[in-house]
């Protein structure tokens, strides 16, 4: 997917941040972020802190990397250690196809709401539109167009969810900080869901494609990674607002659909409207965003599989939406996708931080020290809540 000559370099620095956004901003970020306000309260805040700041450190080591190197993640793994990109990319992909089916569940799910029609025939519409996009004769562009407008009326609807639903500001304003309880689970949730597996990178490889890359374009590179952390930010700090507000009213959002409850109960009916088309929104553009870097990561290894993008993009948006047709629960398989790529992100990041150590690979580029000391305390952190997440949660991660 070669971009437009017509596309400018700010064009495609905001379509890669918003590519990453959009691609974390998916059904199960709603889900998470309306179930754990419900559990947590105001707290949960503070735990959207730690995510965003784990997330920063592990962004900026990425997009750097990878952009410097030009080369994608799977090729620097192989070249580090023969196979390694392989395996890396083997587990990247399974971790795209199980976020994929649960946003195909979320397309359907967000069609149902807005006309009433079956989940199935709204995946099976979604699909079709997704295909389109990337059938698209200037794919690349399109991606990018798509991801920024969809990103920003999600945003814009539920900011005035967030207003109406009247949540104690001082009360949030203060857990944020001072918290009354801190769930590692959750830390290790939302970290995997907004920067874990495929996420992490599809900015990073989505600039690699746009031809923008080496030492000269670190600080566009570092601006456009900053930027996507900012965009999911905001959105997740929104929505726990609009949360917080609904729950602090006395409303029970239920372990349906938290997050519809969140809009309706706010908002009533065209509330719940308004839930459909920020669903729909968040799910399609995560199943462009999960597709397009899920690929990216095999092209490389064989020219046809390059030459073939398209067809095997295709294949795995038709195959996420077969097993969904087959798939009861959608719900507890968007929990374990958030897990199961919390769990890659420190194997991933540590590979990449490895590399960074290795001049020789990176055209003589010496990677800031503090960005290292910086990685690799995401990765022990990450590390650790992985393994208790695994220890306290080996019956829903299994």
């Amino acid at each position: 997917m070669k971009p437009s000559k017509s596309s400018g370099l700010g064009g495609a620095l905001m379509g890669a941040a918003f590519l990453m956004a959009t691609s974390a901003i998916g059904p199960g970020f709603l889900t998470q972020t309306a179930k754990f306000t419900e559990e947590l309260v105001a707290s949960f805040g503070f735990i959207i802190l730690v995510s965003v700041l784990l997330d920063i450190g592990v962004q900026l080591n990425i997009w750097r990397i990878i952009t410097v190197s030009r080369q994608r993640a799977q090729d620097l793994a192989n070249n580090l250690l023969p196979g390694l990109g392989y395996f890396l990319a083997a587990l990247i992909a399974l971790g795209g196809i199980v976020f994929n089916v649960g946003n195909i569940a979320g397309c359907g799910l967000g069609l149902e709401v807005l006309t009433g029609m079956s989940a199935q025939t709204g995946a099976i519409i979604s699909c079709v539109f997704a295909l389109v996009i990337f059938w698209y004769k200037d794919a690349g562009n399109m991606v990018d167009l798509i991801t920024k407008l969809l990103g920003l009326l999600m945003i814009a609807l539920t900011v005035y969810i967030a207003f109406v639903s009247k949540p104690p500001m001082a009360e949030a304003m203060h857990k944020i900080f001072i918290p009354d309880k801190i769930d590692v689970m959750k830390i290790v949730t939302l970290v995997g869901g907004t920067v874990g597996g495929y996420i992490s990178f599809a900015g990073a490889h989505r600039l690699l494609d746009a031809g923008i890359s080496g030492s000269a374009a670190i600080k566009d590179v570092t601006k456009s990674a900053v930027s996507g952390i900012l965009v999911t930010s905001i959105m997740r700090f929104i929505l726990f607002l609009a949360a917080l507000g609904v729950v602090w009213h006395g409303v029970k959002l239920g372990s349906q659909n938290p997050a519809g409850e969140v809009f309706r109960a706010a908002a009533g009916k065209a509330g719940y409207m308004f839930f459909g088309i920020v669903l729909w929104c968040a799910a399609i553009t995560s199943v462009i965003g999960a597709s397009y870097t899920s690929i990216s990561f095999w092209k490389t290894f064989h020219p046809a599989i390059a030459k073939n993008e398209k067809i095997i993009i295709s294949l795995f948006i038709i195959s996420s939406t077969s097993i969904f047709m087959k798939s009861p629960n959608p719900v507890k398989l968007l929990i374990f996708a958030g897990a199961f790529n919390g769990i890659i992100l420190p194997l991933a990041l540590a590979v990449i931080l490895i590399v960074a150590a290795k001049p020789g690979l990176l055209n003589g580029y010496k990677h800031p020290l503090w960005m290292q000391v910086t990685g690799w305390l995401v990765v022990a952190v990450m590390t650790w809540m992985s393994w208790l997440t695994i220890r306290h949660n080996i019956g829903e991660l299994l």
